[in-house]
């Protein structure tokens, strides 16, 4: 039966007023997976392919014939964002058949949760952090609330997978299946899988089920994709420096003012903004809040009308709801400065440009970012906006390179050449998860013996890699920090120290978090910010510059007022990782010839310098470059986990022999050092240690203790150890790197 004619009559009307002449291939797949099997579900298909109607299409149908006597289906989204905005979209769909549709999250009205928790049914959307928080706190009513649950979606599941989120959202599925007595079918969607074999394992994991992965046949689709490159400050003459292209104007100065210490890439920004609706993504809170605060000195020193907004997760909810919703109005041109909050799936209309400052770190959130344009009968389109300080005169050749135009060109070569996408990251050992899924555990639970507690805990499927051994090591730890207590009766229940840890809302999340402290102006709330200045400072937030008044430090406020002018944003660290795929990538920009088509004027120039520069020096073939003396600068060309491998090899197994000292790295891109030792002194050394069997604890520094995770903190040393060692150090890739390495020295040391 075709895929159509199996829908309920209102979901067949709902696609009639919507003027859909044929259902989309991922509908008709999903349809046919949904209805004809009893398998879990992942489905893979670009943005704004239909991904939640694919899914929830079959499901509300079955629904309305069968109406669950409980909660029928979870959705758990990544982002409050993507919840309020696939809840207005579910709740048209699902008004006509009477299937409620409930949001729950931090921003959810209680009088709205209440409703649900009296009359539980249809489709309840959430994000992990508030579902942990349901299981913890409502513990006893889950099987009232879950009893006939039938079906899990993750939404955006790609954006679970890179660290202990998505083994929490795992966790919390697992959990509330037995609780409820359940084993619901779970759903994927995702528009960016490197690994769909992989995606579908985790997603399986627990169910006793197989995952369908339906083949979706794809239209070619263009892309309207440029690239140029700008120097942030140009105080000197551009021209001084043989490494570097000459700067080009990019303002027209009959038309626009640039205001005082004018940052060029951002007048580019501002030029073709103008008229059109736009996002302008960036790679840290940091950054969107100068370069709001930036843009807006623009309109000022133009004298046109504020057109910007901003939108990140240190917001307060009316600030991004507001942005939210004049970015739906098609009739407002407004461009939106945003963070990875507006990344994932939210439909924001008509789009025309997308513009990324500098490159993000994975293909995945290139092709997420670019695939916020092209809805409507639009292209995708996307402008990447590098940007790069003025090398000095006398700078080292490290510093020479435009690692961010590099970054940027290999991110979109990997993927146009190859379709490739990050994979999943699935061979840690998650210990600070264990930490936080046992105190969890225990907490909703109550008393329990350690083998009834190692029971529940490490039976969840991401814990496979964990030992009892492990786990009994954590208990006696906890029991000595007072996060757990033994009973009279020999059980254990939570620790005073512990209740305090899990009493707050904190505790939900296991994703990092800094010490955020919530800005006020007058009555408005405005966000958080961390490590707030002193009364009389200046702070940036929304979009503005505000004076600070009075901190009040017991309470976690900062009272301001806004004022004009310009200061840096700080909400805490935001790294990246970048995959080796990546590195190797850059390198070939570097060492190749041909040009690629996206790359504008100023990015072509600074791009054929940068080979001239790496030919001259031999930094395109060789890895190791001698800048002068006794200093050298390594090249590994590895990502993020493999070179962290490489700097503990260099300096702890290596060091030594070969006299480094001084060793600097610039991660994940080069590492700095002086040396005595020739370079076949150096790669001999090398390929001999890299020869030998180590443990990989040996690749941690004398003393060290790497906490890396929300709750290490509160792991004992050697957990922590074990976690980083074996979990976080690409051992097994630097290895490689290294006669990798070898062989190319050899290989240049024997040609004429």
């Amino acid at each position: 039966m075709r895929a159509f004619d199996r829908y309920a009559p209102f979901v067949q009307e709902y696609i009639y007023q919507n003027h859909w002449e044929n259902l989309r291939s991922i509908q008709v797949a999903a349809a046919d997976a949904i209805f004809n099997t009893d398998e879990n579900v992942l489905l893979t298909a670009s943005t704004a392919s239909g991904k939640t109607e694919a899914a929830f299409f079959p499901i509300i149908t079955l629904f309305s014939e069968d109406m669950p006597s409980s909660v029928g289906c979870i959705y758990i989204g990544p982002l409050k964002a993507l919840i309020n905005d696939q809840f207005s979209r579910l709740n048209d769909l699902c008004a006509e058949a009477d299937i409620p549709v409930w949001r729950w999250h931090g921003d959810a009205a209680q009088s709205h949760k209440s409703r649900m928790l009296k009359n539980p049914s249809g489709i309840l959307q959430i994000t992990p952090e508030s579902l942990e928080a349901m299981l913890l706190r409502k513990n006893a009513l889950i099987p009232k609330l879950f009893g006939d649950l039938r079906f899990v979606v993750i939404d955006e599941v790609h954006s679970l997978m890179r660290g202990d989120r998505g083994g929490q959202t795992i966790c919390l599925i697992e959990r509330l299946s037995r609780l409820a007595g359940v084993n619901p079918r779970r759903i994927g969607l995702s528009a960016t899988i490197g690994d769909p074999e992989a995606t579908g394992r985790f997603l399986s994991a627990g169910t006793g089920r197989r995952t369908a992965i339906p083949k979706i046949e794809q239209k070619g689709v263009k892309w309207r994709l440029s690239m140029e490159h700008f120097y942030i400050s140009q105080e000197n003459n551009p021209e001084e420096n043989e490494n570097v292209g000459p700067a080009l104007p990019v303002l027209d100065e009959k038309t626009d003012t640039a205001p005082q210490n004018a940052d060029a890439g951002l007048g580019y920004i501002f030029e073709h903004t103008k008229g059109k609706k736009c996002l302008v993504f960036v790679n840290s809170r940091e950054d969107c809040e100068a370069v709001t605060t930036t843009l807006r000195s623009y309109c000022e020193a133009n004298n046109e009308p504020d057109r910007f907004l901003i939108h990140h997760g240190n917001l307060s909810a009316s600030y991004r709801e507001t942005a939210e919703d004049i970015m739906k109005d098609d009739a407002i041109d407004m461009t939106t400065c945003t963070t990875a909050t507006l990344e994932l799936g939210i439909d924001i209309g008509r789009l025309e440009r997308a513009f990324q400052i500098d490159a993000p770190f994975t293909v995945s959130s290139f092709l997420q970012r670019m695939g916020r344009t092209g809805r409507r009968d639009l292209p995708p389109e996307m402008w990447f906006v590098i940007r790069e300080e003025l090398p000095e005169p006398r700078s080292m050749l490290p510093e020479t390179i435009p690692w961010k135009l590099l970054q940027a060109i290999a991110l979109v070569q990997v993927y146009l050449e190859e379709r490739w996408v990050e994979p999943p990251r699935l061979d840690r050992f998650p210990y600070s998860l264990l930490y936080h899924q046992t105190m969890s555990t225990l907490a909703s639970c109550g008393e329990m013996t350690p083998g009834e507690l190692a029971k529940k805990v490490l039976t969840l499927k991401i814990f496979h890699r964990i030992s009892l051994e492990d786990l009994r090591v954590l208990l006696h730890h906890l029991l000595e920090i007072d996060h757990i207590q033994r009973t009279d009766e020999g059980g254990i229940i939570v620790g005073i120290t512990g209740e305090r840890v899990i009493n707050s809302f904190k505790f939900y999340a296991v994703f990092q978090e800094n010490e955020e402290y919530t800005v006020r102006s007058e009555s408005q709330e405005l966000g958080t910010i961390v490590s707030p200045p002193p009364a009389g400072e200046k702070i940036a937030i929304a979009g503005h510059v505000w004076l600070v008044e009075e901190v009040d430090h017991k309470r976690h406020l900062v009272y301001c007022t806004q004022i004009k002018g310009k200061v840096p944003a700080y909400f805490g660290d935001c790294p990246g990782d970048i995959n080796t795929k990546i590195l190797r990538r850059m390198r070939q920009v570097l060492t190749e010839s041909r040009n690629y088509p996206y790359l504008m004027q100023n990015a072509v120039l600074r791009l054929e310098s940068a080979r001239n520069s790496a030919r001259s020096s031999g930094a395109a073939v060789s890895p190791l470059i001698c800048l002068g003396g006794n200093m050298w600068v390594l090249f590994p060309w590895l990502g993020t986990y493999a070179f962290f491998a490489m700097e503990r090899f260099l300096k702890l197994r290596c060091g030594e022999r070969l006299g480094i000292k001084g060793l600097d790295s610039a991660r994940p891109y080069y590492i700095n050092f002086k040396m005595k030792a020739s370079p076949a002194e150096f790669f001999a050394v090398l390929a001999e240690e890299a020869a030998k069997e180590f443990d990989p604890l040996a690749l941690i520094y004398p003393g060290e203790v790497p906490v890396f995770e929300k709750y290490d903190q509160y792991l004992p040393e050697e957990l922590i150890k074990k976690g980083f060692a074996y979990g976080a150090l690409d051992i097994a890739g630097m290895k490689a790197r290294v006669a990798e390495m070898c062989r190319e020295f050899e290989e240049s040391a024997v040609s004429p």
